[in-house]
């Protein structure tokens, strides 16, 4: 504990802040990989049940809705429902609104792990310019300078440096799965919106 602080003081507060950037980073993973598995599997049974379903049939339509209402694909089942009996185009033009008015929901805290991405490097190369600093400071205020003091500074460098790029190479993998996640998930939005359209234009 007494280290943790001691590097704290060292790093003019740095290393905690960069420990909070990660924290934040890893809380915005979390949540939304439990997104897309809950939204995912939600649409697959909605494609399932819309492959089991029969033409024309507006009361089995609605009860889909209801099934999957608070979902982003029960949102596209009560737009197409409300625009059942346009014309194909029209009804297309309906769905596609309600996809780009679900999109935020996709993508929602994502800007999060995309500046902790951005942040943790440069607060990483700030910590190691203040440590690099400490060093030479050191070695300018002594003529023979103390060794251990030299190295410490640089320690305490490093220290930050490699937090920096965990947080970096941590946060770009995962920012790249969740946002292959999205495209997968408006992937299968649009595939839902073909069903719909099939089930439901004049």
């Amino acid at each position: 504990m007494q280290t943790l602080v001691s590097l704290s003081v060292q790093s003019l507060g740095l290393l905690p802040l960069m420990a909070l950037v990660f924290l934040a980073a890893i809380m915005v993973i979390l949540e939304r990989m439990m997104f897309f598995v809950r939204s995912v599997r939600v649409g697959r049974h909605l494609v399932h049940d819309l492959n089991g379903l029969a033409l024309n049939t507006p009361e089995a339509m609605k009860r889909l809705a209801a099934q999957y209402d608070g979902s982003l694909h029960g949102a596209l089942v009560k737009r197409a429902i409300a625009s059942r009996g346009k014309p194909e185009p029209a009804l297309e033009r309906e769905v596609d609104e309600e996809i780009m008015l679900q999109m935020p929901r996709l993508d929602k805290r994502l800007w999060v792990l995309d500046t902790a991405v951005t942040l943790g490097p440069l607060l990483g190369l700030f910590g190691t310019i203040v440590g690099m600093i400490s060093s030479f400071d050191v070695l300018g205020s002594s003529g023979t300078a103390n060794p251990m003091a030299v190295s410490g500074g640089i320690a305490h460098a490093l220290i930050a440096t490699a937090a920096g790029l965990t947080i970096a190479i941590v946060g770009v993998a995962l920012l790249n799965y969740l946002n292959k996640r999205v495209r997968n998930a408006l992937l299968q939005m649009e595939l839902i919106k073909s069903m719909l359209v099939r089930h439901l234009a004049a």
